[in-house]
Formats: structure tokens, sequence, C-alpha cells
């Protein structure tokens, strides 16, 4: 797991730069690794997110991973069996996560660098939210959000 902090130099304006914490969606949907791939899908769809955080287990909430709306979406082209498949065969590992400090133009410059569209934001006790693209593409051009 990588974490950036957003605490090195930064071309920052002279206004405060808007952080992850601003931006973040709060309510996390959670999936287990050893869960379905059909639970995924369910939980992607009525959460109404693009992505879940997997965890180690309910309890910590510790970020092992990441599974995708378009894992999901390669997975049923690849003609697997949404109840056969586990998380844990698809999901992303290596995850890269921020923390409630970091900065939108450091989230961005993470998710270029990994070629990634969703970011965990973690602290102490684990994932506390969610950083997409569309919160950075929001917050880079100052739009409002929903």
């Amino acid at each position: 797991m990588t974490e950036t902090s957003g605490q090195g130099p930064s071309s920052r304006s002279a206004r405060t730069a808007a952080t992850a914490a601003d931006v973040m969606r709060p309510a996390v949907t959670t999936v287990e690794s050893y869960a379905h791939v059909a639970a995924a899908a369910y939980l992607i769809k009525h959460a109404g997110a693009s992505a879940l955080v997997v965890v180690d287990d309910e309890e910590t909430k510790r970020p092992v991973g990441l599974i995708t709306e378009a894992d999901v979406v390669k997975a049923v082209a690849d003609g697997k069996d949404m109840n056969d498949v586990r998380i844990n065969d698809l999901m992303t590992t290596n995850l890269t996560v921020v923390n409630a400090r970091t900065t939108i133009r450091d989230a961005a410059r993470s998710m270029m660098a990994g070629h990634f569209r969703h970011l965990p934001v973690v602290d102490e006790t684990g994932v506390i939210g969610m950083v997409d693209i569309g919160d950075v593409c929001r917050a880079l051009l100052d739009v409002p959000g929903e």
C-alpha cells in the first residue's frame, strides 16, 4: 500500500488548496475479498459507486484492494460466472491511498502517475472516504459539487 501525503513541495497558490477531505465521499462501500463478484456488482449498483474498497474484514476495515465497475465488466465480457469468481481474483492490489490532508493537486498527480480513477482516503482507523476522478476535476475546475 502506498500513501501520498501532500506534505512535500507543491505549486500551490496563495489561497488554501483543496484537500481530499474537502471533496471525498465519506460513505465508502466496502467488501471483503472472499465475496463473489456478483456481490460486488450488486453493491456497486445499489451504492451508486464506481468502485468498492476491498477490506481485510469489516471490523478493522484495513484496505487491501479495490474493485471497480470496469473489473466487473471485463469479467462478464470474458464469460466468467459472477457467482463463482471471487473479488480477490479481480481486485487491484498494491493500493495507493491518500490521507485527508492530501491536496487535490497531489491526488491528481497520483492518479495520473498510476493510471487510475479512484483513491481511497484513510486515517489511522482505516478507510474514511473515496476520491474519484470526477471529484478531482470538479475541485481543480472550481465547479460546485453535485
